[in-house]
């Protein structure tokens, strides 16, 4: 392949943990000609020695602004609101797409710029399947979290911790009452990973699927105690809750996480909540009487941070050792260039 400078960049968010290059397959990457960059981080799980030692060059904390114009900027989570110009590429999870809040406004950055999105959601194989992806551990998380809050042992704020720590408290305990537990979406990744986070927790949930959501049984699902939305629609679909159902009198359910967090998109299978939830406030309360507990937090696998990057950057990996212009990137830079011309704007005519 061409040459390649990656940019792995400091992440503005707090709360982020995850990289998604990880020490060790950042040393690939050198070794196979490519020279990357790691910016100073106090958040990573994996401190910036661990890339040096591994060959990579050291950069301060946000320095991605003035790097190499062929550099190509490698993160997770949203970019700084600056600078206006995005003229850099960019790998990340952009979340513009499905005309999520911000959307509009990061599309027009890279075309303000001359840059280009490479959207991580978006890297797939032939049949659109992910090629790297957090869903498992997302899945393991928000199931693990909605079991904790309806045993009454979730504290706040959340913190980061280790599969071992968090399946130590996840596990029946006595006096745990019995529940009954529903994952929709339970044959994709994270539907997967919530499934086996309730069998940690004695739990053995019921797994709804495409087949069970085409004709939605509402009372079965109002009748189970836990709920877990593992379901990211691409287009249309049936809401799984209203609000109406909120009130149902026939609501058993007590606590609802939503793995995949598309409030303020018109694809969002459960429009009955406005804003995300976070660390800091894990739950929000959606009724009282009977309460009906939510979370929804949107970089869940950032709790398992070392467990979570080391199976993306594994994914990750072939990939970038192919970063060009065709395969899985070139269909990433399309999806970039025709969600630019739906909103009326000139990507350019910048290439992978």
């Amino acid at each position: 392949m061409t040459e390649l400078h990656l940019w792995l960049r400091h992440e503005s968010r707090t709360t982020e943990r995850r990289t998604p290059v990880v020490p060790a397959d950042a040393r690939r990457l050198v070794d196979e000609g490519v020279t990357l960059t790691v910016e100073e981080s106090p958040q990573r799980i994996f401190p910036v020695a661990e890339y040096e030692a591994a060959g990579c060059r050291r950069a301060p904390a946000g320095s991605w602004v003035t790097a190499p114009r062929d550099a190509v900027i490698l993160g997770l989570k949203e970019l700084p609101e600056e600078p206006a110009g995005l003229t850099h590429r960019h790998i990340l999870f952009g979340h513009a797409y499905k005309r999520q809040p911000g959307a509009a406004g990061l599309l027009r950055r890279f075309a303000a710029g001359g840059g280009a999105l490479f959207d991580l959601e978006y890297l797939v194989d032939e049949e659109g399947r992910r090629l790297a992806a957090f869903g498992f551990w997302a899945g393991y998380l928000g199931a693990a979290l909605a079991v904790l809050r309806h045993r009454g042992r979730l504290t706040a704020p959340l913190v980061p911790t280790t599969k071992d720590e968090l399946d130590a408290v996840l596990r029946p305990a006595a006096g745990d009452e019995t529940s009954t537990a529903l994952v929709i979406g339970a044959l994709g990744r994270s539907g997967r990973g919530a499934w086996t986070a309730f069998r940690t927790a004695g739990l053995d949930a019921t797994r709804w699927d495409l087949a069970e959501t085409r004709d939605l049984d509402r009372p079965a699902l109002l009748g189970h105690d836990i709920l877990v939305n593992a379901v990211l629609a691409t287009g249309p679909v049936p809401p799984f809750l209203r609000e109406e159902d909120l009130d149902s009198p026939a609501r058993r359910l007590r606590t609802l996480c939503d793995v995949t967090c598309d409030v303020g998109s018109p694809y969002n299978v459960l429009p009955v909540y406005d804003r995300t939830t976070d660390w800091a406030e894990p739950v929000r309360r959606l009724r009282e009487e009977p309460p009906l507990d939510l979370i929804a937090i949107d970089n869940l696998p950032s709790l398992l941070p070392r467990e979570s990057s080391a199976d993306f950057s594994a994914a990750l990996l072939p990939q970038l050792l192919a970063f060009g212009a065709g395969g899985a990137w070139g269909r990433c830079l399309d999806r970039y260039h025709q969600a630019c011309r739906e909103l009326g704007i000139d990507g350019g005519g910048l290439s992978s």
